[in-house]
């Protein structure tokens, strides 16, 4: 499932589950959100699986690579670990999103297939964001 939060942390929506196993950036490019992303021109804070979304998602900085030399990975600069600390911030709201939805014990327990859960998963939303 994907999450979409606002600045505030207030859930706007949930993807409807995808069978089998999909990397974030595939489930979101299925889902329509990186075209509408960059359509529209709307800024957005995601995590490093979403390298290569386009302009408009900020992503924090990786780890270097490997240097040669020493077969260690280079580290990163003290302006690089603050822009990553001021990302993680901006990002926040969005992952306590994320944390509440993990407290449904009935999203953490789905054995049924994807196309029932869709029905669970909007129920789900609908509550939440009556409750906010």
């Amino acid at each position: 499932m994907q999450v979409i939060a606002d600045r505030i942390g207030w859930l706007v929506w949930i993807s409807p589950p995808l069978p089998g196993a999909r990397h974030d950036m595939g489930a979101a490019r299925e889902h329509g959100i990186i075209d509408a992303l960059t359509v529209y021109e709307f800024p957005a804070a995601a995590d490093t699986a979403y390298q290569g979304a386009g302009p408009t998602v900020a992503v924090p900085q990786r780890r270097r690579r490997l240097d040669p030399e020493t077969g260690r990975y280079r580290k990163l600069s003290e302006n690089q670990k603050d822009v990553n600390a001021a990302h993680a911030r901006r990002r926040g709201p969005g992952e306590r999103i994320n944390a509440e939805l993990k407290n449904w014990r009935i999203l953490r327990k789905i054995r049924s297939s994807p196309n029932q859960a869709a029905e669970l998963i909007a129920a789900v939303q609908t509550l939440m964001i009556a409750n906010a």
